[in-house]
């Protein structure tokens, strides 16, 4: 139930407003006028400061001048770029486009990787330095320490087990990389898209922009487009076909600003990222505090987390089956 006070800060009542479904984080609602939707209305989890309301609304700004579609944040009536009210409350504006959990074919792939390239090229002369960070993003050792922490004590024999295969998991050396300006969370859902033809939309949920790698950025976006059973689902495949595509886009605007040793670190993320989200997941299992759930189709969050840490693992097992396929088609 969205409280009252909330609603009319934006000058709102409740009936306009409507739970959005597929977040894993925030609790986000579309906010409706004559039924035709208007601006996007989210409580941020609690480990977002209402300083990433400031980042959002900087990186937007600096996106729109150069062109690009972007959510842009709505203050509200009396000004403020957020409220806080048992938590931290911010609205957005409506951006049309349809959200996929999958990509559907190759073809939406290469539109996603062409559309952040774009964001990559508008963003490349921005000057800013973030007022909110994220403790631990992509601190994949910090990830693995606190499951062998946990992987060490009394549990589930299932999740004892997965815990220690992934822990087993040898990971690739990714090395020094520059900082970019980078979305932080490229699933495929959180690209929107037009179709016929399709064509990149633009990019949502900007809670996590920052500076960081593009081996993080683009590996973790490859982790999402290119396995098209999703995290929910048992089976797992690394969709070589799909990489090429996306990767066929981003090259096609970015090339000009992204090295080639950044290129090749791009299979490299790829791979840690899908054990370091696998150990999160497995985090979860022990801890039952952090990621969203589904429960239509899972009877708790364990449930739900157990076959999303398998899957990872999966993934990151059938990513390095193929990671010389990848840095041909990265560095070709």
């Amino acid at each position: 139930m969205i409280p009252v006070d909330v609603a009319s800060a934006w000058g709102w009542s409740i009936d306009q407003i409507a739970p959005l479904s597929g977040g894993l984080i925030n609790a986000t609602y579309a906010v409706r006028d004559a039924g035709h939707p208007i601006a996007v209305l989210q409580r941020l989890h609690p480990i977002f400061g209402a300083d990433v309301n400031l980042d959002l609304d900087a990186v937007t700004t600096h996106l729109a001048a150069r062109g690009m579609v972007t959510p842009r944040l709505i203050h509200t009536l009396d000004g403020r770029p957020c409220i806080e009210y048992e938590g931290v409350w911010r609205a957005t504006s409506w951006v049309e486009g349809i959200a996929v959990a999958a990509v559907p074919d190759p073809s939406w792939a290469e539109a996603g990787g062409e559309l952040v390239g774009r964001f990559h090229r508008a963003v490349a002369d921005l000057h800013y330095d973030y007022r909110f960070a994220r403790a631990g993003v992509h601190d994949t050792a910090r990830h693995l320490q606190r499951l062998r922490e946990l992987a060490s004590g009394e549990g589930d024999p299932a999740w004892l087990l997965l815990a220690r295969e992934i822990l087993a998991t040898e990971l690739p050396t990714l090395g020094d990389q520059p900082l970019r300006h980078v979305h932080g969370d490229l699933k495929i859902s959180n690209v929107l898209f037009h179709t016929d033809p399709v064509r990149g939309a633009a990019l949502v949920d900007l809670d996590t922009l920052a500076k960081g790698t593009l081996a993080f950025e683009l590996g973790d976006a490859m982790r999402s487009w290119c396995n098209p059973h999703g995290e929910d689902a048992g089976r797992v495949k690394f969709e070589l076909a799909n990489f090429a595509a996306a990767i066929a886009g981003y090259r096609r605007v970015a090339d000009p600003i992204v090295t080639e040793a950044e290129r090749a670190s791009i299979a490299t993320g790829l791979e840690t990222v899908c054990v370091e989200l696998a150990a999160r997941f497995c985090i979860d299992l022990f801890e039952d505090r952090y990621f969203g759930w589904d429960p239509l189709r899972f009877t708790s969050r364990r449930e739900h987390n157990l076959i999303r840490a398998q899957g990872q693992l999966a993934l990151a097992l059938d990513v390095r089956r193929q990671r010389e396929a990848m840095r041909a088609i990265l560095l070709g």
